[in-house]
């Protein structure tokens, strides 16, 4: 994420893991399979507790989603959150404690889809937690960041409110995927590639090899993140190298995501890679988890992992 660039935000996998070091320095999760379950790891940031997990989140769950100083968790339908409590961003409604498919942590708001109906709790500066009346059923897919979030109905209309309400015509339907950056947006249509919003930094300009085949898309702060044919493509802000690919996520990636300034993707065998900024260690290799890894989500400081056993020795 860009804080939760946030698709639903994480991607998953797993097998066997021989850590990859990259260094220059990923709301959304999407399981591997249903029966995928693990415990989650956290490195960067220390403030609020968020890269320490609660003992409930150490085993059972499927999904995670790091947002900006909230993390979520999903575990047997429920959702456990913990980090600062800015805004009662921790105070997990009762409507979801379960029956939840998908969770996306953003700027201390928080989102979670349930039967088809988006819920949220938070911060609310930018109307993030008034959900309009279009995603109270037939939604399929969630993502947050800063101050907006977007929802994907069932028949690939994208629906966005917040900060920012506008959706272009061309992702009025047909949409597959969605993810929120900090002021824009990327969606898969068709294979290929569509951006709107801010362009400050060419983060919207996408590269023309996304035009098809494309399987999955991850928004960061600035910058945005593609993944193709088990490559990663990145464009858009590069101040911290945050959109150079490393040469270990151009080939067998399973999964993506983009935080506020570095990301996060693991390898069909289960390895970790990081790069971008490590002003507080979010993509040291040294702290990076060994396999095998199946989901990742980046912060907007700090690192998370699922794993299926997280004591299991390397």
């Amino acid at each position: 994420m860009p804080l939760a660039s946030r698709c639903e935000r994480v991607s998953l996998r797993g097998a066997v893991l021989t850590v990859s070091a990259v260094m220059a320095l990923s709301l959304c999760a999407s399981p591997a399979s249903a029966d995928t379950a693990g415990g989650v790891i956290g490195w960067g940031k220390q403030d609020f507790g968020v890269v320490v997990p609660p003992t409930a989140a150490l085993t059972g769950v499927t999904a995670v989603s790091a947002g900006s100083t909230t993390v979520l968790a999903l575990k047997g339908g429920a959702v456990l959150a913990w980090g600062a409590n800015n805004w009662g961003a921790n105070e997990v409604p009762a409507a979801a404690s379960s029956g939840v498919s998908q969770i996306a942590s953003g700027w201390g708001h928080e989102l979670a889809l349930k039967n088809g109906t988006v819920l949220a709790w938070g911060n609310d500066w930018y109307g993030q937690t008034d959900l309009p009346a279009s995603v109270t059923s037939g939604v399929t897919a969630i993502a947050t960041s800063y101050m907006h979030s977007l929802a994907l109905k069932q028949n690939g209309q994208v629906v966005s409110w917040g900060s920012r309400t506008d959706v272009p015509a061309a992702a009025q339907s047909g949409v597959t995927a969605i993810a929120a950056g900090a002021d824009h947006n990327l969606v898969i249509k068709n294979g290929g590639v569509l951006a709107w919003g801010n362009n400050l930094y060419g983060q919207t300009t996408v590269p023309a090899a996304l035009s098809s085949g494309v399987t999955a898309v991850s928004a960061g702060a600035q910058h945005s993140l593609a993944l193709k044919d088990g490559r990663v493509y990145a464009w858009g802000r590069n101040n911290y190298g945050q959109a150079t690919v490393p040469a270990e996520a151009l080939s067998d990636v399973a999964g993506i995501d983009a935080g506020s300034n570095h990301n996060l993707a693991f390898k069909t065998n289960g390895d970790v890679i990081a790069w971008g900024s490590n002003l507080v260690e979010e993509t040291a290799s040294y702290l990076l988890p060994c396999g095998p890894v199946f989901a990742v989500s980046a912060g907007e400081n700090d690192s998370f992992a699922l794993k299926e056993t997280p004591s299991a020795p390397c």
